[in-house]
């Protein structure tokens, strides 16, 4: 377990928590979020968030209106992305419904039973999501399924001083027109050269406004480009970050049960899940903060 401080020497919260793995994560317990929170919980919330990047709260019973008052604490609780979920007349317009599930013959959710690549929430708008929340109300009994986190500030601290100085300064364009699973967009062409792809402009280092730390920000692999450089060579610089960025030594590995609310830095963690059988059901809501434009500091 752990004590946060609340930018002090003393404690004056202490709020149990241990870590989810060597490379990042908290898990925190003794916290019942469908209950209001007070200042000084939420700030030494803040504190352990800071510095794991990911909150893990187990055995939760939540409501929508609880994961929006909770994620609500660390900033603007934006709309679900247009298209990306399937409104019931129950759910409010700041949950996105993940699900493979079918009511009466309709999906209820977005998302499927696929792999949903390495990727940030959102990287492909001019101000990306700060953070995510995913709480889990029916999950997979069998194998699969799993949501992988990556430490991106890690990532950008152990890279070789060569891949640093080709990197430093540049910035990516972050295709729009495929989700994380691989499909096309509603309305949008097959990309056939990277240098068109729809999409926002990234640099391909962040700094994040809390800590002031440096993270690598790349989004996702498939359709990325790296402004101002010939597309060999930017595929080839982007193979290069990419392959190490996903070592496992910065990667921790979510294995999911039902109750289970976890809430991760969009500014500084990428993720990904593992496929499932299409025959189980898998249920989650989402939440996400609106954000900012992202900025360089070298």
């Amino acid at each position: 377990s752990g004590i946060a401080y609340l930018n002090s020497e003393e404690p004056i919260m202490v709020i149990k928590h241990c870590p989810a793995s060597k490379a990042l994560g908290a898990v925190i317990s003794g916290i019942d979020l469908a209950k209001p929170i007070d200042g000084k919980t939420v700030g030494a919330l803040k504190e352990i968030w800071a510095e794991n990047l990911v909150m893990i709260f187990r055995n939760q019973s939540l409501s929508d209106d609880d994961l929006i008052r909770f994620s609500s604490y660390f900033g603007e609780c934006e709309k679900a992305p247009i298209g990306d979920s399937v409104l019931g007349p129950n759910i409010p317009p700041e949950i996105t419904v993940v699900s493979n599930v079918k009511e009466n013959g309709k999906t209820i959710g977005f998302l499927g039973t696929g792999e949903l690549t390495w990727h940030t929430d959102m990287s492909y708008i001019p101000e990306p999501a700060d953070a995510s929340g995913l709480y889990a109300i029916e999950v997979a009994n069998g194998p699969g399924g799993e949501t992988s986190f990556l430490n991106m500030f890690s990532a950008f601290e152990t890279l070789p001083p060569s891949l640093l100085a080709k990197i430093k300064g540049r910035t990516a364009n972050h295709d729009s027109s495929y989700t994380s699973a691989g499909t096309l967009r509603t309305g949008l062409p097959e990309v056939t050269d990277v240098r068109k792809a729809p999409g926002a402009h990234h640099p391909l280092l962040r700094t994040h406004p809390v800590t002031k730390r440096t993270a690598l920000y790349l989004g996702r692999r498939p359709n990325s480009y790296i402004l101002n450089l010939p597309v060999p060579e930017s595929e080839t610089l982007l193979d290069e970050i990419w392959s190490h960025t996903t070592q496992e030594q910065f990667v921790y590995q979510h294995r999911w049960v039902k109750g289970d609310f976890v809430f991760w830095d969009n500014r500084c963690v990428m993720h990904r899940r593992e496929p499932f059988d299409s025959g189980e059901r898998r249920i989650m809501h989402r939440t996400q903060l609106k954000g900012a434009s992202p900025y360089y500091h070298p």
